[in-house]
Parts: C-alpha cells; structure tokens; sequence
C-alpha cells in the first residue's frame, strides 16, 4: 500500500466516524430537547436508593446514549451537592447498562447492506420534519432524533466501506494473528488497546461501532472483540476524570468511583472468561444459526455471528457487573473516600466557582449547574449582609476596619461572580436552545444582575457608616432602633430571596416575597415622614439627617433588588 493509499484510508475512516459521531449526538440532543426539563428533573430525584439509581442511569443513557455524559453529568450532580456518592455510583452502574443500547442499534440496523434501504429515507423524512416545524420545538426535536439516527447509521455503512480488505494485505493479518496467538496474554493486551484507544477517542460508542466493523469484516475474532471492549469500558472512565479534575472532593470522588467499578468488573469477568464466552457462543448460534468462532470462509460462517455475540456479551458484562457490585456501594464509596482525601480549606475569601466548573453539551444540564452557582451567589450575598450590624456596634477602630474590608473583599467576589456567571449563561444561549430555554436563560441572567446590585449597594450601606464613624456623626437609641428594625426586614426580604433560589423555580410563589417588599416600602414612607418630622422640629442637625436618611434609603433601594430577583424568576422561567 502506497504511502497516498494510506493517507486515502485514514481520510475516509475519519471522514466515516465524523459523520457516526455527529449523528450521535444529532440524535441525542434531539431526544433531550423532547425530554426537555424532564430530564434534570428524573436526574434530580435520585435517592439513596440503589435501584432507582440504577434505573434512572440506564434510562438516562439510553436517551443521551453516552455513558461519558451521563458520568459527567454525575460529577456536576455531585459536585453541586444534588447526588450522594452513593447515588452517583449507582447512576453510573446504570448508565453502563444503557450505553449497551448503542451496540444493539448497530449490530441490528447498522451492519450489512440493510441500513442503506432505510437510512436516507428515514433522513429525508427527518429533514423535512425539521424544516417543516421550526417554530414547533418538540415536532422539531423528533426530528432532529430521526435524523440523527439516520446519520449514525449512514455513518456506519461508510465505517464499513472504509475499511480496506484485508485480505490484500496479508502481512497486516499475519500481525492480528500473532497478536492473538498469546493466549490469556493476548486478551491482556487487547483490553489495554481498548482502553487506550477509547481514551483518544473519548467515545465508547464510536469505539464500539468500530469494533463492531472489525468483527464483520473478519478482522478479528470474538476473544479479541471482546477484550476491545471490556478495555472500551475503562477507557471511556478517563472524560469523567478530565471533568473532575476541576470539581471538588465529591466530584472527584464520584469520577473515581466510575474507574473503580469498571476496573473491578473486568477482573470479576477475567475470572469467568472462558465459560462466559461459551455461554454467549451457544446463545448466537440459536439465534443466527452460526457460531461466532467459526472461521472466516468455513462452511456455516456468517458474519453477523460476532457481531450478535458482542452485542449480546456487552449486554451481560454490565449487567451482570452491575447486579453483583450494586450490594458493594458502601464498600466502593469507602475505597474512593481513601483514593481521594478530603481537603479542608478555609473559603471564604477564595474565589472559585464551585458548579460550572466542566462543560456538557446538554443545555438542561449546564443550565442547571447554572441554578446551583447562582444559589452559591445568594449565599455569598447574604453572607455579606450580616456583617453589616458589627459596623454599627464595633467597639473599636479595628473591629470596624477589619469588617469593612470584609464586606470589600466580598464586594470584589460578588463582582467576578457575576460577570463569570453571565459569560456561562451567554455561553449557553449561544447554542440551539428552545422558545422556554432562551426565556429561562433571560431570567437567570437578570437574578445575576440584581444580586451583584445586592451586593453593591451593601458595599454602598458600609460606605456610608464610615463616612459616619470618620465623620463622628452619632445616631440616638431611638434611631438606631429604627434602623436595626429596616435592617431585619430586609433580613427577612433576603432569606425569602435565598430560599426561592435554592427550590425548583417553577414551584416558587411569588406572594410571600411582594409581601415582605410591602413591608420595606411601608417602614421606609413611615421613616421619611418621622425625618422629615424631626427635621422641622430641630431633633437633629443636617449631619446627622443626612446620614440616617442616606442608611434607610439603601436599605429601601435594597429590597428592590430583593424583589427583583423573585420576580425575574416567576415572570420569566414559567
């Protein structure tokens, strides 16, 4: 093979596994965009029970048909403190079971000459479903399913005429066959290959179509093909790792936990090798009538044969794995809290955003880590709101400069975080998102927004009671009185605020915080009339007034903010 042969072969190969790959995903964010919300929420429900853990991994799978993603959407669960550990591990259990539905797709519609009978029309019909009902989000999604089905199978049929007839190239299967020629050895060394190349890759599925290929052209055998994809699935662990080299220790520990339980199936499945494979052999043979080790050419070959008993072998390793290690949870979770050590750190002033820290090409997901980081923001702003008493009772210039450069530091964070956040949401909007997408993705931006005012204007409310104390402008008890009163309203404001922001957002009422608005506006007209009062009658100087009327005008200014967020999520996320 000349030198342009080869680079001719790599061209198609590549050109073929693109058009898999991107029908793949077509595919998958079809079904997601049709699932819209109901997929986070199914993810967001998983409990401590193994099996609905289980169930809810291999569902999920099945429709996003990536065990990557899914394991990566576990890592961003864990790490914004929607899944245990536990749980997660039980998701990720799940998920190995539904990326076998992959496999299956292919070997019963994408090898041979069949796909091609049903694959272009089922792209034309898709096509015309897509352009038909643009405005028509979940019509459109169906759509954009079907076509994606379409491609992964196109793609399969060129994955196959890309592949160079071998039996041109006798020296390439005399190295196969001495490959294989080392026995256990040889299995050794094809799960490593597996694994290596599912690493580079960074798809399992795209790994497996071309395992898939190699058995029915007869490249290779079924304990070859077999050890290619007990390796496939410990390579495919290494995209949940990548991720969570920027999550926290949950996350961490939940990536690991994925490498740990691929790792321990295959040994388990090492042990039971030969009567396992022997199993798989008599169920192909009755059901296509061939056994997958007959030779390639012999009498009673078919070369759907390997292809059937990998299918059928990917589908027992995981779930056999899964029903054995499903009792072992507790034992895995204390393993991975060995590997991966908690680090205690003091957070308050490191700035880090804790859940959009990886990226996933399901806007639901991303979108939800979104909400989680946007409650972190909350926190971070209420925090900030209790430092301000201590600026009114310090007993000392130090106590009072160490909190004001307390609440300065959190100023800065409040700052960074939203423009981090907004670049994150502006990210996502980028992308192909539904009419209700786009409209959750306009009210998480201005919560954002109206909490770095938040933030703002408490920096603003501390500015003022320096330039008091510098001033030495003192406020009677009864002023002071008042103001801790609109000070504790506002308390009220933020925590309903806070609480709206950590609940599903379409469950949120928006009566409880209007009334506590009512009450900051109606406190706020009742101080104004008792200044203006007080200004007539010479209670105070202009000093004094100027100061008091300056504090309880921010903290009014405050609670508009306040409102603005509850509002911004009722008005425009339904």
């Amino acid at each position: 093979m000349s030198f342009i042969e080869i680079v001719l072969v790599i061209i198609n190969f590549a050109g073929a596994l693109a058009v898999f790959l991107f029908g793949m995903k077509l595919m998958s964010e079809g079904l997601q965009k049709f699932a819209g919300n109901k997929m986070r929420a199914i993810m967001g429900k998983v409990t401590g029970s193994p099996l609905r853990g289980i169930l809810t991994g291999a569902a999920v799978t099945t429709v996003i048909q990536s065990s990557s993603a899914t394991t990566v959407m576990v890592v961003s669960f864990v790490n914004a403190g929607l899944l245990t550990l536990a749980g997660a591990i039980a998701v990720i259990m799940g998920a190995n079971i539904g990326t076998t539905v992959t496999a299956w797709i292919i070997t019963l519609f994408g090898l041979g000459e069949s796909s091609s009978m049903f694959s272009l029309p089922m792209l034309l019909g898709a096509a015309a479903l897509v352009f038909m009902f643009t405005k028509r989000d979940r019509l459109r999604a169906i759509g954009e399913f079907v076509m994606g089905l379409a491609l992964l199978l196109v793609g399969m049929g060129l994955l196959q005429k890309a592949m160079p007839n071998l039996e041109q190239y006798p020296d390439f299967l005399e190295a196969l066959a001495q490959l294989s020629a080392y026995g256990f050895w040889s299995i050794l060394i094809f799960i490593v290959v597996g694994a290596l190349l599912t690493c580079l890759v960074q798809a399992s599925a795209a790994m497996m179509a071309i395992t898939l290929v190699m058995c029915y052209n007869g490249w290779i055998g079924l304990d070859a093909a077999v050890a290619l994809v007990m390796g496939q699935n410990i390579g495919t662990t290494i995209t949940a790792n990548i991720a969570a080299m920027v999550a926290n220790t949950a996350g961490k520990r939940a990536a690991r936990a994925h490498l740990v339980f691929n790792v321990v199936g295959v040994l388990l499945t090492l042990i039971v090798y030969r009567p396992v494979l022997n199993l798989i052999a008599n169920m192909t043979t009755s059901m296509v009538g061939s056994n997958p080790y007959t030779p390639v050419g012999a009498e009673g070959y078919a070369p759907e044969a390997i292809p059937m008993a990998l299918s059928l072998f990917h589908t027992f390793f995981n779930v056999a794995c899964t029903l054995v290690l499903a009792w072992f949870i507790p034992l895995i979770v204390r393993i991975v809290n060995w590997l991966v050590k908690d680090k205690p750190e003091d957070e308050e002033y490191v700035y880090k955003l804790k859940y959009i820290s990886s990226w996933m090409n399901t806007a639901e997901i991303n979108m939800k880590a979104a909400e989680r980081e946007i409650a972190e923001f909350s926190k971070r702003v209420l925090r900030m709101y209790t430092f301000l008493p201590t600026l009114r009772t310090a007993k000392s210039d130090e106590e009072f400069e160490e909190t004001l450069e307390r609440i300065e530091k959190y100023e800065d964070i409040t700052d960074r975080m939203e423009m981090e956040i907004s670049e994150y949401l502006t990210r996502i909007a980028e992308g192909d998102l539904s009419h209700q997408g786009s409209q959750r993705i306009s009210a998480m931006l201005c919560v954002v927004d109206n909490l770095e005012s938040i933030g703002d204007t408490i920096y603003q409310i501390a500015a003022t009671r320096k330039n008091k104390r510098e001033e030495a402008v003192h406020f009677d008890q009864h002023l002071n009185d008042n103001l801790e009163h609109m000070t504790q309203l506002v308390q009220h404001s933020l925590d309903i605020m806070d609480a709206n922001l950590r609940m599903d957002y379409d469950l949120i009422s928006l009566a409880p915080a209007e009334e506590a608005e009512e009450e900051i506006n109606k406190y706020r007209d009742e101080l104004r009339d008792q200044h203006l009062d007080a200004l007539k009658h010479g209670e105070y100087g202009f000093a004094i007034g100027n100061a008091y009327s300056s504090l309880y005008a921010l903290y009014e200014k405050l609670g508009d903010y306040v409102i603005n967020v509850s509002e911004a999520i009722v008005v425009k996320f339904k």
